[in-house]
């Protein structure tokens, strides 16, 4: 610590810093704290942050297809060759967005553990029973956490209102079990927009599912408004009944209240 001069108070006042002065000064110091933000040609970690406000949704199809042998193998006992699969809704190569799709099959595969970075994705294996896969969905972008969906594989069809599953013996008709889903990306980063709308085709030709989504949704939709319009007669129903139930109430009461008056009276007049 320096000794206080008394002279180092005594500045001219030409050399004091004039209004002007100090406000460029503050302004320089201001902006040399700033950093300086570069464009980016190329998309990092975080590639710019997260667009706000902005949703993109991606429709997709899972399931599997089992076809019978007619009967057990010998060698193994299994008796279907399967695949399980994920692929898009649209005609769109997904390998843009999605980085990796991992399988997890039963532990009783050698190989348990199924990982495909490009399409199709799909593993095709055989076997006898059914159980359930973990499919993981990884992205480019590392900012967005994976997927994961489940998939109980079945192999047999169910007889109509039981859960007893039921061997065809129609080899040339595969079962399907697929099911839509979508992928929705809320405030992606910039990078991933990128990639999300700047999608390829799958392929040239005609593209569709075993499972008519469009009728699916269009059967469903049909059901809901029948249930709610049937519970909303019901509550119509139940209403009135409740109505009826409260007037009856009140009749009694009124009944009781008069009973009990002219017991009243007789009582009195007998006294």
């Amino acid at each position: 610590m320096s000794a206080f001069d008394p002279e180092d108070m005594a500045q001219p006042v030409s050399q004091l810093p004039q209004p002007q002065q100090q406000q460029s000064q503050l302004q320089n110091l201001t902006q040399q704290q700033q950093p300086k933000v570069q464009p980016t040609t190329d998309f990092g970690p975080d590639s710019g942050g997260r667009i706000k406000g902005l949703t993109i949704v991606k429709p997709l199809v899972y399931g599997n297809v089992a076809r019978y042998f007619g009967k057990k193998r010998e060698e193994d006992g299994h008796t279907h060759e399967w695949t399980v699969y994920v692929k898009p809704y649209h005609n769109e190569d997904m390998s843009t967005y999605v980085k990796k799709i991992h399988f997890k099959l039963h532990e009783s595969y050698s190989d348990q553990n199924r990982i495909l970075t490009k399409p199709p994705y799909e593993v095709t294996e055989t076997g006898w029973g059914e159980f359930e896969i973990v499919i993981k969905i990884f992205f480019h972008d590392p900012n967005e956490r994976p997927v994961t969906l489940y998939h109980i594989l079945k192999l047999f069809q169910s007889a109509p209102g039981t859960a007893t599953p039921v061997v065809t013996n129609d080899l040339k008709k595969p079962l399907v079990s697929e099911f839509y889903e979508e992928l929705i990306f809320q405030d992606p980063s910039a990078m991933m927009r990128q990639l999300l709308t700047n999608t390829r085709q799958l392929t040239l030709g005609e593209y569709k599912h075993d499972t008519d989504f469009e009728e699916k949704k269009d059967k469903t939709i049909k059901n809901l408004v029948n249930a709610k319009e049937k519970i909303a007669k019901e509550i119509v129903d139940l209403r009135e009944k409740i109505k009826l139930a409260k007037d009856t109430i009140t009749k009694f009461k009124d009944e009781i209240n008069k009973y009990q008056s002219e017991m009243a009276l007789d009582v009195s007049s007998v006294s």
